[in-house]
């Protein structure tokens, strides 16, 4: 099963066997994902047609279509503040069981670990045992621990930080499902994101979102935000 980085196309960008990607998604492989000329990832149309393509300058040639039964039909980055202890293995784990696409750990100002190359590399063994056991067809990409002021680069149309204290609106009523998307979304540290950090994000384009009354542990809160991703988008 190969650990391969996905984005979402609109069918229109596919002309012959080529596909013409845009600024934004240039960006997305090359300076966020770190792929190369001749690097392989998924095309998907958020449809149900997946391809395989390998990265060609300002395009990608597809190299066949995919059959994929297992997959959600969006591509879900989780953004997660690394909580204490071996806590985020868990995390890797059912989020991997749940369908997530890339889990990027980052470090927020209330981090107190920060982890070894080893732990890198336990996490994406987790996430390939995970995905093996759950039956899905691809292992979700773990990126390397960033800042999480660095990580706000990602830049798509449905973006959403969970914030536990505060008046926002609940994830399930501001999701959208039109077929065409990757959704991000960012879960914090013990403690919680600072206010500085919620501001950061706004800026960047991320929308404050509740995923609940109760207060979450920083492990709890990306398996409650996934699945209610999942219930809205895989119905």
């Amino acid at each position: 099963m190969s650990q391969l980085q996905r984005i979402t196309i609109a069918p229109s960008q596919l002309q012959q066997e080529q596909i013409l990607l845009t600024k934004e998604q240039q960006h997305y492989l090359g300076r966020v994902l770190r792929l190369r000329e001749g690097d392989r990832f998924i095309a998907m149309d958020g449809r149900g047609k997946w391809w395989l393509a390998q990265l060609a300058g300002e395009q990608a040639q597809v190299l066949e279509a995919l059959l994929v039964e297992t997959e959600l039909p969006v591509s879900i980055t989780l953004m997660v503040a690394l909580p204490k202890g071996n806590g985020f293995d868990e995390v890797v784990r059912c989020c991997t069981e749940l369908g997530v696409a890339c889990i990027a750990p980052v470090l927020s100002d209330r981090t107190l670990l920060h982890p070894s190359p080893q732990k890198l590399e336990r996490w994406r063994r987790i996430a390939a045992e995970a995905a093996e056991q759950s039956e899905r067809s691809f292992v979700p990409t773990i990126l390397e621990p960033v800042a999480f002021n660095t990580s706000l680069s990602f830049a798509n149309s449905q973006q959403y930080i969970c914030v536990a204290r505060g008046d926002f609106p609940h994830l399930k009523d501001c999701l959208y499902h039109k077929g065409q998307e990757t959704i991000i979304i960012a879960t914090g540290p013990e403690g919680g994101w600072t206010t500085e950090e919620i501001e950061n994000a706004k800026s960047a384009g991320f929308q404050p979102v509740s995923l609940g009354r109760r207060i979450l542990r920083a492990v709890t809160a990306p398996v409650v935000a996934l699945s209610l991703i999942t219930a809205t988008c895989e119905v």
